[in-house]
């Protein structure tokens, strides 16, 4: 088993692409920073206006649905499962949400701000992986959860 790179490595929009089947309007990560091998990294979401959520939540004063936000923090999860075993030179065919525990939505999150997807790994065992993620605005906590993931490799 090749040892998963322990530096701080980032991912684009076209590297996430590759990891995750999502695409719009349901790809809720535009970067990924701070990658360290697949113990951490932090997943970025500029919110906008423009996005189709906003049409119905809610027209007087938009926010960013708090379901979004978790599904924000498993994509970064996600992805981070998915790059450390093509490291492995395994592909997996799938990567499924399997649970969510602890969630706290603390603030609200509108257009115009940055959401940093902060995901720490808690566990990995065999193709199950566990993660606590914190969503943060300007430094400023909004959302957190704890959550994990089930990747089906080939």
């Amino acid at each position: 088993m090749t040892d998963v790179p322990s530096q701080l490595n980032t991912a684009d929009i076209l590297q996430i692409l590759g990891y995750l089947p999502h695409r719009y309007p349901f790809l809720l990560i535009d970067r990924i920073i701070e990658m360290d091998g697949d113990n951490s990294c932090i997943g970025v979401k500029n919110v906008t206006y423009n996005e189709p959520q906003f049409q119905g939540h809610f027209p007087t004063r938009p926010m960013f649905p708090g379901v979004y936000m978790i599904e924000g923090m498993a994509q970064t999860a996600g992805a981070i499962c998915v790059a450390s075993k093509l490291a492995e030179k395994a592909r997996p065919k799938e990567v499924y949400f399997m649970t969510i525990d602890k969630v706290k939505f603390r603030k609200p999150v509108e257009p115009g701000d940055v959401v940093h997807y902060h995901m720490k790994k808690l566990a990995n065992r065999r193709n199950m992986w566990w993660f606590r993620g914190e969503a943060k605005v300007n430094g400023v906590l909004v959302c957190e959860a704890e959550l994990s993931a089930m990747l089906v490799v080939e």
